[in-house]
């Protein structure tokens, strides 16, 4: 074979791939690892965050016909084409290539994480902005138990009604606090911090129009989360979401069955009011008296079997909110606007939530919430709501 024939066959199946399918190939991936599970931005440094490309571009196919995987009966030019290149990460890359037959990672098998990823990029950028969504995650401590929240744990359940706007979640909880619910600064504390940290990142962007929807995913005591559920009420484009125990996870069921709520009201309505959610647990008469003396009116919220799995669907909490806010306005107008509603809550944490974005602030009674402590012997007074500041905020970031 003459030297210029050789020289001809080494320039065909050079390495070298086209500044046009590396531009197609970073585009169709997003710039993110396409190996399946991996799914890493390969324009940073995963260290230092710095701006650098970390990308690598591995073949299906082999290169070289006694590289991982071979080339047998692939012409030389398609060897550097788009469809037969992934863009991964240095690990992922070592990782398909480490055995000379590629093992387990067979060119099918990397073909369809191909495939897939470059579906999934597309569905997820070619989303409707209405269905864009922003991350808020709330915690605080529970009982004993410190609660933290990630974005990595609860994106996943807005698919695929809605989509995460971005990977930086609005932070509500206090993730180093040392009290806890048996504390008695605790509430003074947490009241004062989730609404400092709402007015600051929740109702201000709101305003000036950074933020058009809400997807709230919340693990706290039961008062906090009605407490943060008032400061939602003039923010309509919320969805609240619930952790499940089986399936385990926040993704609402495709199909559950959910209990009817029942609306049991009192034979007696002139002692002091109270309104006990009855759904996680049931709460006895005796638990009540013990706090507000023996003359109560007690309306309860409950369903047939009270269970702390019981909320399995949004068309769920629509029922709830429907439900409550007439019974509201029945108990408003038995016992007055000014008396203060006594609430004994045994819910979900999207119930509790629910509770508190249905509350109307300028016609509503004043509400003392209860938690359960049981270092502190049963319910005690946690949170009072008597009334709830509106703040508008122009387009320039000024309150009015």
């Amino acid at each position: 074979m003459s030297s210029k024939k050789t020289r001809a066959m080494l320039k065909e199946v050079t390495r070298n791939i086209k500044e046009s399918v590396s531009t197609l190939l970073w585009g169709r991936a997003a710039g993110r690892c396409e190996f399946s599970g991996c799914n890493k931005p390969l324009w940073k440094s995963s260290v230092t965050q710095e701006s650098i490309n970390t990308a690598q571009k591995a073949h299906i196919w082999s290169f070289s016909e006694h590289g991982p995987r071979g080339n047998k009966g692939i012409p030389n030019k398609s060897l550097n084409d788009f469809n037969n290149l992934l863009l991964v990460c240095h690990e992922c890359h070592r990782k398909i290539d480490k055995k000379k037959d590629g093992g387990k990672y067979t060119v099918e098998l990397l073909q369809k994480m191909k495939v897939d990823h470059e579906k999934r990029i597309e569905v997820v950028t070619g989303v409707h902005p209405k269905k864009k969504s922003k991350i808020v995650l709330y915690w605080a401590n529970i009982g004993d138990h410190t609660s933290l929240l990630n974005y990595a744990d609860t994106a996943e359940a807005l698919f695929p009604k809605l989509y995460p706007v971005d990977e930086n979640p609005i932070q509500l909880g206090t993730s180093d606090s040392i009290v806890g619910d048996q504390d008695i600064e605790f509430w003074t504390q947490e009241d004062k911090s989730i609404k400092d940290k709402f007015e600051q990142r929740v109702r201000v962007p709101h305003g000036t129009g950074e933020i058009s929807h809400l997807s709230l995913f919340a693990l706290a005591p039961q008062p906090l989360l009605i407490l943060l559920g008032t400061l939602l009420t003039d923010i309509p484009q919320v969805e609240v979401f619930q952790l499940h125990r089986e399936p385990q996870g926040w993704k609402w069921p495709e199909r559950a069955r959910t209990p009817a709520f029942k609306v049991v009201e009192p034979k007696d309505m002139t002692g002091t009011p109270a309104l006990v959610l009855a759904m996680s647990a049931s709460i006895s008469e005796d638990r009540i008296t013990r706090v507000l003396g023996e003359k109560v009116a007690t309306w309860t919220v409950t369903i047939p079997k009270p269970n702390n799995d019981f909320t399995k669907s949004r068309k769920q909490l629509a029922k709830f909110r429907s439900l409550m806010r007439p019974l509201l306005d029945k108990i408003k107008m038995v016992h007055g606007q000014t008396t203060t509603l006594n609430i004994f809550p045994a819910t979900s944490v999207s119930i509790a939530a629910e509770l508190g974005r249905v509350r109307m602030p300028k016609a509503d009674m004043p509400w003392q919430i209860y938690d359960q402590v049981n270092k502190r012997g049963g319910f005690i007074p946690a949170i009072k709501i008597e009334g709830q500041l509106i703040v508008k905020t122009t387009k320039q970031g000024a309150k009015e």
